[in-house]
């Protein structure tokens, strides 16, 4: 059983630390491993043992990172609510950064186990728009429905076709999900 905050939760943030900095610094792909150690101050072996290898390592990182900050906005009504939040996810999720977060956070993980915590990430955060919604007295779709329809375009998009992603494509996805369900 690990302690929360305890030995392991500092080791972890110092790995993560490290590699964030190494990467800025030096640049993803000439990150190792016992460069990743040395600036964290631990050796190479407590890394291969927590994480396996470099890739693995970078594919945690890149979930944390991924993790929202904050809440969702509140703008008063499930149409700008979920508005903002989609140009914002689509903003950070196409920007360089966050593709490569997306990349190492998928190529680290033969399990699936990572990508479906960005994807909880992502329902939590629709999740608290929609009860906010609800809670207001309007109509929602499930979370499900708005993953099916905001998120997986935009991720496909992000990922395949991203030519031509703009807002207005976030704010496309939002309108077909919302638009029998708010009578707009």
């Amino acid at each position: 059983m690990v302690r929360p905050g305890g030995r392991s939760a500092r080791v972890q943030a110092s790995v993560h630390a490290a590699v964030r900095e190494l990467a800025s610094e030096v640049g993803r792909d000439a990150l190792t491993v016992p460069m990743v150690a040395q600036r964290a101050g631990v050796t190479p072996s407590t890394i291969y043992r927590r994480w396996g290898d470099l890739q693995e390592l970078l594919s945690d990182v890149a979930v944390e990172r991924l993790r929202p900050e904050t809440a969702p906005g509140d703008h008063g009504a499930l149409p700008s609510d979920l508005t903002a939040w989609a140009e914002q996810f689509l903003d950070e999720m196409s920007s360089p950064a966050g593709r490569a977060y997306i990349r190492d956070a998928l190529l680290g993980d033969p399990d699936g186990g990572n990508a479906g915590q960005c994807s909880a990430y992502a329902a939590e955060q629709i999740d608290v728009i929609l009860a906010r919604a609800s809670e207001r007295g309007e109509k929602t779709p499930d979370v499900e429905t708005v993953i099916d329809r905001v998120v997986g375009p935009l991720m496909y998009r992000i990922l395949f076709r991203p030519d031509g992603l703009d807002a207005g494509y976030a704010r496309r996805l939002v309108t077909g999900v919302l638009g029998p369900t708010t009578g707009h």
